[in-house]
């Protein structure tokens, strides 16, 4: 799968030697895998560095906090990462729903710039990818362009962002303040529901030479740096509360499939707390659950395939949540109305109300698609799910004005507060939830056929071979080689944090 970025060694020696003079110029170090996976403890002499960079600047001590330990005012690292537990006032149900909070991450406020850092970096350090020549092609449907435009700014190389045009404003306005030219962004046609144009455009682009394609569905620095850094996160969250209450148990780790980069943290942590791993997808396009295809506005999900990165024989449940939910939802927790409705109405605890911000339309979906889980499993306060929120709703304030203009053109007021929270929150049905056997398993897994063998020319001996656990335990030992060789480019460029 040399395509696919999975090297061990240096593949051209020119390409890395570009690098390693370009990072000396600008005096870039590159953080390990293991660094960002746990960087309270391999991190704490970059604080005094890093307490004096602005966490949204282009700057290349950023690469330094790309994981989930940085403060809410991302300044300062902490202990353990940032979440809320939602309690059932919130959620009604009695299974704590632990959410870590990706908008703490620099730049782009959520966590897919760990996802492009995983990308970019390894290609780097083996010669598949010169910052001299080279520009970084960035397919996405918004959070993963942005921060491989932000790795891309930082490590020196142009970045280019491919993302439909129905987007979001907040993701265009972030890019056009970031991108080298207004040429680097590139508009494809529909919404999050058109990732087949998003590849019809990178396969035109890839023409040219000086173009490298970091597809997230298929590069597996996406999986790897989810793997470990986001497992990790989420591990050392419940054992923290395992610690306080050593009854509890990680039942299972729930997020929306996307690109499946993130769902490789509930490998590892099927691995070391025997969670079962839940796949969430849009009800209005379930192609896991249904074989279904449509269109959505869960921005930040993608659809009607299955990632080339999706360890989808290791999958146990799949859920779908709709759109109308979290379009809603969104208004609910932020607005004053809202918030006032859920504090005074439900006693939802004011910390947990605050924290609703940091939510944005998939981090809702992964929360429905918890609760649907508990609901359906009748799982108890020893239960415990981990899910992400991905980003937070700075990025969907102009949906929220398209909801409120579509659903409340009477205005939202108190009454319609209690609508959304009766029919989006306490009206959560545990539907739409299929558990897997094998042949279910086996239904999606080659579902991902179609995308993958017969239109993006993977052959059909690379697309087999990810069937068996094997392939993905043989793949996590590139981990430790990649930080290997991350140590030795380091050296080479000779640069220090300082």
């Amino acid at each position: 799968m040399k395509r696919l970025g999975l090297e061990r060694e240096v593949v051209d020696r020119t390409a890395y030697d570009h690098a390693v003079h370009r990072f000396r110029e600008a005096q870039i170090t590159l953080p390990t895998f293991a660094e960002l996976a746990d960087p309270y403890r391999h991190l704490a002499g970059m604080q005094p560095l890093l307490a004096g960079v602005d966490p949204d600047e282009a700057h290349p001590l950023n690469l330094f906090r790309v994981h989930w330990y940085n403060g809410v005012v991302q300044r300062t690292a902490v202990p353990l990462p940032e979440h809320r537990i939602l309690p059932p006032a919130l959620t009604g149900v009695d299974a704590p729903i632990v959410v870590a909070l990706g908008d703490r991450f620099p730049m782009i406020r959520a966590h897919k710039v760990l996802a492009a850092y995983g990308c970019l970096a390894p290609r780097i350090v083996t010669g598949q990818f010169d910052p001299t020549a080279h520009r970084a092609v960035w397919p996405s449907t918004g959070n993963y362009a942005r921060g491989g435009v932000a790795i891309s700014r930082i490590m020196g190389c142009r970045g280019i962002a491919v993302l439909p045009e129905g987007m979001s404003r907040e993701r265009f306005a972030w890019l056009e303040r970031w991108v080298a030219h207004p040429d680097d962004i590139v508009r494809t046609p529909g919404t999050e529901s058109n990732v087949k144009e998003i590849y019809d455009r990178c396969a035109e682009l890839e023409r040219d030479p000086r173009h490298v394609i970091f597809n997230q569905f298929c590069e597996f620095g996406n999986y790897l740096a989810h793997y470990v850094c986001t497992g990790t996160a989420l591990g050392q969250l419940f054992e923290s509360l395992k610690e306080a209450d050593p009854a509890v148990r990680l039942w299972a780790f729930v997020s929306a499939s996307g690109s499946a980069g993130t769902l490789g943290a509930g490998d590892y942590l099927k691995e070391r707390f025997g969670a079962r791993i839940v796949a969430v997808e849009a009800l209005q396009c379930p192609t896991m659950l249904y074989n279904g295809f449509g269109e959505h506005n869960i921005q930040g999900i993608g659809d009607k395939h299955i990632p080339l990165i999706h360890n989808v024989m290791n999958t146990d449940v799949v859920t779908a949540v709709s759109d109308r939910s979290t379009d809603r939802l969104n208004v609910l927790f932020n607005t004053d109305v809202g918030r006032h409705y859920l504090v005074h109405g439900h006693r939802v605890p004011p910390y947990v109300v605050e924290a609703l911000g940091s939510f944005g339309l998939s981090s809702i979906c992964n929360v429905l698609a918890a609760i649907k889980v508990a609901k359906h499993f009748g799982l108890g306060p020893h239960d415990v799910i981990v899910t992400v929120a991905t980003d937070g709703a700075a990025m969907y304030q102009t949906e929220l004005e398209k909801t409120r203009a579509r659903h409340f053109s009477r205005g939202f007021d108190e009454v319609a507060a209690a609508e959304v929270f009766a029919e989006c929150l306490r009206g959560v049905a545990a539907d739409h939830l299929r558990v897997l056997d094998d042949a279910e398993r086996t239904r999606i897994f080659n579902l991902g056929y179609f995308t993958w063998v017969e239109q993006q020319g993977v052959s059909i001996e690379e697309f087999t071979a990810r069937r068996p656990q094997r392939f993905w335990r043989d793949l996590r030992s590139l981990l430790p080689v990649w930080d290997q060789m991350i140590i030795e480019f380091n050296a080479r460029v000779g640069a220090t944090a300082a």
